[in-house]
């Protein structure tokens, strides 16, 4: 059971990191590129990059004991989504 949320959580960041994080990982690849016009610096923010804190709490909480002894990490990122605008 541990094994399949270690999974999980692992397939969300590996998303999260190549659609977040991807141009800075490679700085030498964001350099080259033409530069960026107003429409691509303002993309909304995508629900797996909002809240990094709360969710790297939440998610090692209930890695570690299980999804019913993390109830309040899991409101105070629900808490922190709903503060970036996102309907949860």
């Amino acid at each position: 059971m541990r094994a399949n949320r270690l999974r999980q959580v692992w397939r969300v960041q590996a998303v999260c990191a190549s659609c977040c994080f991807g141009a800075r990982k490679m700085p030498g690849l964001a350099a080259a590129g033409p530069a960026p016009s107003e429409s691509q610096e303002k993309k909304p923010l995508k629900p797996c990059c909002a809240c990094p804190e709360t969710k790297k709490a939440r998610d090692a909480c209930i890695i570690e004991k299980g999804e019913e002894q993390c109830g309040h990490l899991i409101e105070a990122h629900k808490e922190c989504m709903r503060a970036l605008g996102f309907k949860i």
